[in-house]
């Protein structure tokens, strides 16, 4: 049993698979382990098959270190050595071309480019597009592909898969129907999910602390952005990451939200090295009234208006400048 949505064709994206004779298969920048666990999942899958297959990402220039217990990192290589051509080209979770970052010109050398995602904004820039917005992870839609497939799923497979269900479902706070029995097929495997979970989610240096005292202490509230709806922001300067890693930022936007006050939440995170355009990536949550509602602020829409996209309640893009400009920006788009 998966959790994607019965009317999402799966016939088309098998035969691309079926057929190829080489693949490269590309996770988003900064990735998460929704993305790096599809993406070895499917590589694994391919390297029993006997197909030549290679995984990457553009950027940050190291794995996250959360990241690297999952298995099949062996197939990882570097951007630099990502080949211009191939047969075909598989995204993982990567809802528009811009999330590869500098990758997004392997696309043009490919054969035939294959979309694997579930994110609702998602521009279908793929020749096959495989997008279930009703998956709570890409994880899901992979699982259901190779279903799909007859490919067996072993415990190695369910390790990278379960990373994703569960970091994508916060932890199995926000879920689907199906979303359980799921992760409850995966644990047959044998895998350790509280251990896995506990890496992933639960895992951070001393340092962590430190920051995370510095950036809460500066959040702003602003309850009459949106119409009302309520906004708490937050930045993450790159002062605030010394003896921390850039990965540790992912976690503040969790803690922001939390804010009973504001139906909003965005964490500014300021990327390094820093050069004069100051670069930042932009997390955003919202939230709806209770159980049963779905009267939630659409961020995915408004992260859109900015260049990004994601989930109704969880999107986020990129933008660029001084803390009080970029905040500005995001005002309007509230507005």
């Amino acid at each position: 049993m998966t959790t994607t949505g019965a009317a999402v064709d799966y016939a088309a994206a098998v035969q691309v698979l079926d057929t190829a004779r080489s693949v490269t298969v590309l996770c988003h920048i900064q990735p998460d382990a929704d993305t790096l666990g599809s993406g070895l999942a499917l590589a694994q899958v391919l390297d029993r098959r006997g197909v030549p297959v290679r995984v990457s990402f553009a950027e940050p220039t190291e794995l996250p270190y959360a990241l690297r217990t999952l298995p099949g990192s062996r197939f990882l290589i570097p951007p630099a050595e990502v080949p211009p051509e191939v047969d075909v080209l598989v995204t993982v979770d990567c809802g528009s071309a811009g999330r590869l970052g500098a990758l997004a010109d392997r696309l043009a050398g490919a054969g035939t480019t294959l979309v694997i995602d579930h994110h609702r904004s998602n521009t279908r820039y793929g020749a096959v597009n495989l997008i279930d917005p009703d998956a709570v992870s890409t994880a899901s839609v992979l699982t259901a592909l190779l279903d799909r497939w007859q490919e067996p799923i072993d415990a190695d497979i369910a390790h990278c898969l379960f990373a994703g269900l569960a970091t994508d479902s916060g932890s199995f706070r926000w879920v689907t129907p199906g979303t359980h029995a799921l992760a409850e097929r995966l644990l047959a495997t044998g895998i350790d999910g509280g251990a896995i979970t506990r890496t992933l989610m639960d895992t951070h240096p001393f340092a962590w602390l430190q920051m995370l005292s510095t950036v809460l202490a500066s959040a702003r509230l602003e309850p009459e952005a949106h119409g009302g709806t309520g906004l708490v922001a937050a930045f993450v300067r790159a002062t605030d990451l010394d003896g921390v890693r850039q990965e540790e930022a992912e976690s503040v936007v969790d803690i922001v939200r939390a804010t009973a006050e504001a139906g909003i939440a965005a964490v500014f995170k300021e990327a390094r090295p820093v050069d004069e355009r100051r670069r930042w990536t932009v997390s955003l949550r919202s939230k709806d009234s209770g159980p049963g509602t779905d009267d939630g602020a659409d961020v995915a829409a408004i992260a859109t208006r900015l260049g990004g996209g994601g989930h109704r309640y969880a999107a986020g893009y990129t933008t660029y400048g001084e803390p009080e400009e970029i905040l500005g920006r995001l005002r309007t788009a509230l507005a």
